[in-house]
């Protein structure tokens, strides 16, 4: 079997979680909730089949989601790509709506992470100066 041919071959359900990092549970989820971007496969038994492409969405999606973005947003996104051509404008907006919420998140972040790396260095210069009775002490 060629790499092409391993890579077309349907996947499990649970293929497809340990490749996302989705519990089947989500993967049921997402489905239901119209996340996907197209009908996955059945077996004749009934077993989901997904393909390389589902996973590809799915990795998108599982980053989305990460970074933020709301259930209600990533199910427009997907109805926007099953729709097709023509609304790339829209799907752009989308996605640049939620980029500038995830720089405001990063730079909010940022200037957390800059006030402790402070405070670090306030308590560690008093700790090597053996002076750190005192600190935010309640009692003093």
């Amino acid at each position: 079997m060629t790499t092409t041919e391993a890579a077309e071959q349907p996947l499990s359900i649970g293929e497809v979680a340990e490749r996302t990092g989705l519990s089947v549970h989500a993967l049921r989820f997402y489905e239901r909730e119209g996340l996907l971007v197209g009908p996955v496969r059945r077996t004749s038994g009934g077993r989901r089949r997904y393909t390389s492409f589902d996973v590809d969405w799915l990795l998108i999606c599982v980053k989305l989601r990460e970074s933020g973005m709301p259930l209600a947003d990533l199910k427009h996104f997907a109805e926007l790509v099953r729709h097709g051509p023509g609304n790339e404008a829209e799907r752009l907006r989308l996605l640049d709506a939620h980029r500038q919420r995830v720089d405001a998140q990063i730079q909010a972040l940022e200037e957390c992470r800059s006030v402790i790396t402070w405070k670090v260095g306030v308590y560690a210069e008093h700790l090597a100066r053996g002076e750190a009775g005192g600190l935010w002490d309640p009692t003093a």
